[in-house]
């Protein structure tokens, strides 16, 4: 008998390393995938998950192709490559392995122990002017929302010239005759994804919420617009952003002119020509002067028309809505300029960008001492960066959408940074900057643009940067109990929790104030979103 068990012990010490440490194995339609476990938590998460084949060679400037089948079992425990992107943001913090143009990942946290739970599901696009960000960032992080009973997915996508060039020949090549849009398509061709493989994580491919902050919002509102994706959502969450004013899609012929243009300025006679370029080639050429900006376009397949014409005819998808902005998007410089703070010189400034309607804008965004003035400026600097536009998708998906949209506004200004942070300084939206030279900002004057992410995806931890305080934590814990009822059941409200109720008609629609005495309101501000829209048309 001793000589049995001697004899098992040693053979049990010659397992290879992969059999003792097996990790949660799950297969989906393209082979066998093994993640790992939170063992505080019971999460389980698949990352570095891929959805398309890597869009590089022919593929580059094509629309996301399937993902080729693999054999035996496929390592998920790390992030996938993020896309090709210049350092734009001081708060981008990654986890992803590397950069590449082979990009399109994507990651999966579930509480599920099985495939039989049919839990609803969270997609959420990140932020970046569609220029930068990753699936990795800590602050985007699903596993505390898996903890509150749902699957949390976050989507890797094309950006820049990768993601939204369009060119006439890209046009002529397309089965679609169209071209620009590989970012969004990539974010359809992930959606599709989660349709065929979600069950097997636990999660139920008809309970598919789609969020995003800023750029990932004006995608949420693309993706809610586009007929190839608008069946495949069961609800939506924006911040801060829409292409119904931020970053709306050109004409094609606008956005292929951009495309030649920037041919020409590499001296690329041919798109083959653009694809023998190395990524790097690529990507270093966008850093010089006077480069395009790379814009969505109504192509006739991902937009058929004008978003805000489809949006107000009705032809979006009709599912819940939660919308919202912060109280600080913008900075009152933007306004300003360079120019002290005055209530004269903000009058200056608004008659210099409103001529013969400075007057009008003056009552909306008025200026009778320095500090209205500072705070009016404040005002519409955020209102003409990204706040108008968000108000534009809430107003037209409550009269045409034919379901509940609840919209909040988040006034939770940061807490102050770490004095382990030295001279660092806040920086363009919500990034930090770091270093003796850091430009010193005024200190902010309520939630800057970015800043509620961490509180809607209960992942404050995740940010090193502020001395979080125990009112922060609980603004949390509010915010994401709100945003995880939403996943739920399309409906913020629940237990413990201030009503919230859903827009109706009228000049003074309710909106949820998110701070630390969080509270329902009348809008109080829609005579100025309304000159604004009239601006717009």
């Amino acid at each position: 008998m001793k000589k049995l068990v001697i004899l098992l012990l040693t053979a049990v010490s010659f397992l290879p390393d992969t059999m003792a440490q097996t990790g949660p194995q799950v297969k989906v339609k393209n082979g066998t995938l093994e993640g790992v476990t939170n063992e505080k938590t019971g999460i389980r998460m698949y990352k570095g998950v891929p959805f398309g084949a890597p869009p590089v060679g022919d593929l580059r400037w094509k629309e996301p192709q399937p993902v080729k089948n693999w054999q035996g079992v496929r390592k998920a425990d790390k992030f996938g490559p993020r896309a090709m992107q210049r350092a734009v943001f001081g708060d981008m913090g990654f986890r992803s392995d590397g950069m590449s143009e082979d990009c399109l990942y994507l990651n999966v946290w579930t509480p599920a122990k099985s495939g039989k739970e049919k839990l609803p599901v969270l997609v959420y696009f990140y932020g970046g002017g569609l220029i930068a960000g990753d699936g990795s960032e800590g602050r985007y992080d699903g596993e505390s929302m898996a903890q509150k009973g749902m699957v949390a997915v976050t989507v890797n996508y094309r950006l820049s010239v990768f993601g939204f060039m369009a060119h006439p020949e890209l046009t002529k090549e397309s089965p679609h005759k169209s071209s620009s849009n590989y970012g969004f398509l990539d974010q359809q061709a992930a959606l599709k994804w989660v349709q065929d493989n979600i069950a097997a994580f636990g999660g139920d491919p008809k309970r598919v919420t789609i969020a995003g902050e800023s750029a990932g919002s004006i995608s949420v509102s693309a993706q809610m617009v586009s007929p190839l994706s608008k069946n495949l959502i069961a609800g939506a969450i924006g911040e801060s952003g829409s292409l119904l004013g931020a970053l709306p899609p050109v004409k094609l012929a606008e956005a292929e002119e951009q495309g030649v243009k920037f041919a020409e300025m590499v001296g690329a006679k041919s798109l083959a020509d653009l694809r023998a370029m190395s990524a790097e080639q690529v990507l270093e050429a966008t850093a010089k002067p006077n480069t395009p900006r790379f814009s969505p376009a109504i192509d006739g397949y991902f937009f058929t028309k004008a978003p805000v014409e489809s949006f107000k005819a009705g032809e979006q998808a009709h599912v819940p809505l939660l919308v919202g902005w912060n109280s600080e998007e913008m900075s009152p410089f933007a306004v300003i300029g360079r120019e002290q703070p005055t209530a004269e010189n903000y009058k200056k400034a608004v008659q210099r960008l409103y001529n013969d309607k400075a007057d009008e804008v003056l009552k909306l965004y008025p200026a009778s001492n320095d500090e209205e003035a500072l705070q009016s400026a404040t005002d519409l600097a955020s209102d003409r960066f990204i706040a108008f536009s968000t108000w534009r998708w809430a107003d037209l998906q409550s009269k045409t959408g034919g379901k509940p949209v609840y919209q909040y506004l988040f006034s939770r200004p940061r807490p102050a940074m770490k004095a382990s942070m030295g001279n660092a300084t806040a920086g363009l939206a919500g990034g930090v900057v770091r270093g003796g030279d850091a430009p010193k900002m005024p200190a902010a004057r309520g939630a800057v643009h970015s800043a509620e992410i961490e509180y809607a995806m209960g992942n404050l931890p995740y940010n090193d940067v502020y001395q979080w305080t125990a009112d922060d934590y609980n603004v949390s814990k509010v915010m994401q109990e709100y945003f995880a009822n939403f996943v739920k059941t399309g409906n913020p409200n629940g237990a413990g929790l201030p009503e919230w109720p859903a827009l109706k008609g009228g000049d003074t629609p309710p909106v949820m104030h998110i701070d630390v005495n969080t509270r329902v309101e009348p809008d109080k501000n829609r005579a100025r979103y309304l000159f604004m829209e009239k601006s717009a048309q």
